[in-house]
């Protein structure tokens, strides 16, 4: 029985945030993605792991698979009884040729279900903060293709009537036509000085927006060297931009920033940055793998212990892992004590059940055992600390100073990551990264190792460290930090950049 499908998803116009919740369900159990240029590489990773990827991007006159040849491919894995996700750019019946795909499939008799997608001719205009509508500018939208199609030749549009057109007019895969575009409306009767703009890269943090009148843009753009992907707007909307404008004015606006972190743990720092306008460029240089030998983590959650100090999120994954394979739950820790190091692992507690007892204000090992020593006698403690396979020795040095009787087990490894290292360097290389972030001296090391030393210095981007210990690694390897998160945090990094960029 062939029960394969194909679902024609619109991605959305470049912002990974603007997929719909139905095109994330989809591509959750894609057993095929084919996919366009244009799309955040983002927006891959809600297909699982295993999912084949198959790449057919068009760009202009460049095409990587003729359209002909990417409807064949469809056909061919549906029909081998696979789930096949159709992914592109925008929404794929607004001249994105998914109406081809569309019948070309209903003909060779696969299923296909349409997911509909959010518009670059909304929605670039709505990030550039033109309103496609307004009660006193527009009570009509246009949206036209800015060049005819390639097997035609004769202009198939109506230029007297989208001269008259009593709203604002988009026009999509424009920019080359922009003089001629811009020529036809003015010869046709529309007022010269009607506003208009052209939106590039629309809903990413490499948007640009020149905005003039008809009887400017054309010299405007072309002295801005405008190039696609843009789309055109014309009409009285465009004149709000001045009082509406929003997403480009964000903080971090236009910042490409490298992010080390490993992948897992990358999430809320992208989603931070990106918050602010940056454009972060994952290229993790670790990840966060299971110990080689889970005996010592094992036996730990069997054991009772006066304080558990967790120092970090994949230590409080790990443990409950070792704890819940244990055939234990919460009720195993009553009687201890719980320390936390850090925001970010007392929510990742507080998710699991726990509560911590304390939570000291300096993150250094020094700091951590003496406020430990203010809270509690610990000469004869039993104290349990769950930590990285390259944790430094300082924090259990410090508690066993003040008599306490620490046992650490290593609930995790963190192992190098070169999967993003290439291409990092070749950002790097081409002065396409204003930061790089360091959020521990493991990162510092592997991305070193990957990357080398020379790279960063060589492209001019600024360094930012999480903190004293990951400045020390940096110094170490010949880097000196632009910044040093006075907070140790995600949230105090990301606005030690931001400050810097104040």
């Amino acid at each position: 029985m062939n029960d394969g499908i194909v679902y024609l998803v619109g991605a959305g116009p470049g912002d990974p945030g603007l997929l719909t919740v139905r095109g994330r369900e989809v591509l959750a159990r894609a057993d095929v993605v084919v996919y366009d240029a244009l799309l955040s590489p983002r927006l891959l990773a809600h297909a699982p792991p295993a999912a084949e990827r198959i790449y057919v991007g068009k760009r202009a006159d460049r095409h990587t698979l003729p359209q002909e040849k990417i409807n064949a491919l469809l056909v061919e894995h549906a029909r081998a009884g696979r789930t096949v996700v159709r992914l592109k750019g925008g929404d794929p019946f607004v001249f994105g040729r998914g109406g081809e795909e569309a019948l070309a499939l209903a003909e060779a008799g696969v299923p296909v279900e349409v997911v509909p997608g959010v518009t670059a001719g909304v929605a670039a205009l709505a990030y550039a903060g033109i309103p496609a509508t307004h009660r006193d500018h527009a009570s009509a939208l246009g949206l036209i293709t800015g060049h005819a199609a390639a097997e035609k030749t004769d202009d198939p549009l109506d230029w007297d009537a989208l001269a008259r057109w009593p709203g604002t007019l988009v026009f999509f895969m424009g920019v080359a036509n922009l003089p001629r575009i811009c020529a036809n409306l003015i010869d046709r009767g529309k007022d010269p000085a009607t506003p208009a703009a052209a939106v590039r890269w629309g809903t990413t943090p490499r948007q640009r927006t020149v905005a003039g009148t008809l009887a400017t843009l054309p010299d405007l753009a072309a002295e801005a060297n405008l190039e696609p992907p843009a789309v055109i707007a014309v009409g009285g909307v465009v004149g709000l931009r001045d009082r509406l404008a929003w997403f480009d004015r964000r903080p971090l606006f236009g910042r490409r920033i490298l992010v080390t972190r490993a992948r897992a743990q990358a999430s809320s720092l992208v989603a931070d940055l990106t918050a602010l306008g940056a454009e972060a460029i994952e290229a993790p240089s670790i990840r966060i793998e299971r110990p080689e030998d889970p005996g010592p983590l094992a036996a730990a959650v069997r054991e009772t212990f006066d304080w558990i100090v967790f120092t970090s999120v994949n230590g409080v994954d790990a443990f409950f892992g070792a704890l819940a394979d244990a055939g234990r739950d919460l009720r195993a820790l009553a009687g201890t004590r719980v320390a936390s190091i850090g925001p970010a692992t007392t929510d990742r507690l507080v998710a699991a059940g726990i509560r911590p007892d304390l939570q000291p204000e300096t993150y250094t090992g020094a700091a951590v055992a003496e406020t430990l020593g203010r809270e509690a006698d610990l000469g004869g403690a039993t104290v349990l600390l769950p930590r990285a396979d390259i944790a430094p020795r300082q924090l259990a040095d410090a508690l066993e100073a003040r008599g306490a009787h620490v046992t650490e087990v290593v609930a995790y490894r963190t192992v190098p990551d070169t999967e993003g290292a290439r291409s990092a360097a070749e950002d790097l290389e081409a002065g396409r990264v204003d930061w790089v972030t360091f959020t521990s001296s493991s990162t510092v090391r592997h991305f070193v190792d990957a990357v080398g030393v020379d790279a960063v210095r060589a492209s001019g981007a600024r360094v930012a460290s999480i903190g004293p210990t990951t400045s020390g690694t940096l110094r170490e390897a010949g880097l000196e930090p632009t910044v040093e998160a006075s907070e140790h945090t995600i949230p105090g990094l990301v606005a030690a950049i931001v400050e810097a960029e104040a």
